[in-house]
């Protein structure tokens, strides 16, 4: 199995891929970044092949970048709008010359306008953003969301149809992140076992499975249907560890990539959520 966690290129590259071999990841999730700064540089070379010798050593695959939080392609306001498209052109290319697999993306929030319009909004963003690049491997994820307000992305059909439209207009390899936090938030019933096998099936009939190629695991500060995205430690939310066990051992799932974006509230909890997601995973 994948299990991994988010860590930090505060120190560098090298430096976020080492802590995440140090607390025993195979897998890891990394901001291109400062994710709270439109403006961001080019990565060093050296520390991107630092980076790659670091994967290597120790076998940490697939790499993951979540983009900059302020990246909303969903919006019409012409200045969000002409920035986003900008930041988003920068992940695109920062996730290629780093050797990222992945690049996950939130939908963005269509407020002031309707679901479709912000839907085409996205895409056209998407594609404007993508235009003329050179061809590369980063897969774009699109994550499922909690649903608060005006945001895209917390019911299937939404991440499906963008997908669909994004594949006609532009040339990104295209697929979904889902997040167990968001999912509970949004109304899937993922903390239960008739609650999974019906996220699942209905996963599988409007997304495909297969399509799904990273699953952010988090547990939940907030119950079913909340519609709040504040994540929790593993077995110490809403969902619980019985229902982690059932996720992470689920054989449509378990050979996907899980990795954390759980709270460092202490020191080591980091390490902690991770011990817990591989005693879990390993529990038939």
């Amino acid at each position: 199995m994948r299990l991994g966690i988010h860590t930090s290129t505060a120190g560098s590259l090298e430096a976020a891929a080492l802590k995440a071999a140090d607390l025993g990841a195979n897998t890891f999730q990394i901001f291109s970044a400062s994710p709270r700064m439109w403006r961001a540089s080019a990565p060093d070379p050296h520390q991107v092949r630092l980076l790659r010798t670091v994967r290597d050593r120790f076998d940490l695959h697939p790499l993951v970048i979540h983009v900059n939080y302020l990246i909303n392609l969903a919006s019409l306001d012409p200045v969000i709008r002409a920035k986003s498209i900008v930041a988003f052109r920068g992940e695109l290319e920062r996730a290629h010359a780093i050797g990222a697999e992945y690049l996950v993306l939130h939908p963005g929030s269509y407020k002031g306008a309707t679901v479709e319009q912000g839907i085409a909004a996205f895409v056209l963003g998407l594609s404007d953003a993508a235009a003329h690049l050179p061809a590369h491997q980063v897969t774009v994820l699109l994550e499922n969301t909690a649903g608060a307000g005006s945001h895209l992305g917390s019911r299937f059909e939404e991440l499906k149809s963008m997908r669909d439209l994004a594949g006609e207009l532009t040339g990104l390899s295209i697929g979904y992140c889902l997040d167990t936090c968001h999912l509970l938030a949004a109304g899937f019933d993922i903390a239960t076992q008739a609650g999974l096998r019906d996220t699942l099936r209905s996963g599988q009939a409007l997304l495909g499975l297969d399509n799904v190629h990273v699953i952010h695991a988090n547990d939940s500060k907030f119950p079913l249907a909340s519609h709040v995205d504040r994540h929790a430690n593993i077995g110490e939310g809403h969902i619980g560890a019985d229902a982690f066990l059932r996720i992470l051992t689920h054989p449509k799932l378990r050979r996907k990539p899980f990795i954390l974006e759980t709270p460092v509230d202490q020191e080591g909890d980091d390490r902690r959520n991770l011990d817990k997601l591989k005693s879990l995973a390993v529990r038939l």
